[in-house]
């Protein structure tokens, strides 16, 4: 298994309650989470750090602050960061209340997002 499947539920769970209507794909290896056809938060178990990561897009508006707790990294897939991505370690979303702040700034930026093109 590629990603935590408790944590999979958690969101689930929470992004039941908050009334989005979500869906999934599974992908490199983890688990993304997406609305509106655009990609919203996912997990995976990162080799490099060797636990779970959340990854979050909450948008360059509010990156650079987030980015200063110490539960937050710099998403970088290829090496080279991803600004308005990041990656929350697990003492960042070890309480509801904490996964839920996480998913409730996805959720806002969320419809400034851009969606990915389709791929004929």
């Amino acid at each position: 298994m590629a990603y935590d499947e408790y944590l999979a539920d958690r969101i689930r769970q929470q992004l039941n309650e908050k009334q989005v209507h979500f869906t999934e794909l599974k992908m490199m290896g983890g688990l993304c989470f997406k609305l509106d056809n655009k990609m919203l938060c996912g997990i995976h178990i990162d080799k490099k750090y060797g636990d779970s990561l959340l990854m979050a897009r909450i948008g360059q508006h509010v990156y650079l602050d987030e980015l200063t707790k110490p539960v937050c990294l710099p998403m970088d897939f290829t090496g080279r960061p991803m600004k308005g991505y990041i990656f929350i370690t697990p003492e960042g979303f070890d309480t509801e209340k904490d996964l839920s702040y996480w998913l409730d700034l996805c959720i806002a930026f969320n419809p400034l997002a851009k969606a990915s093109r389709k791929k004929n």
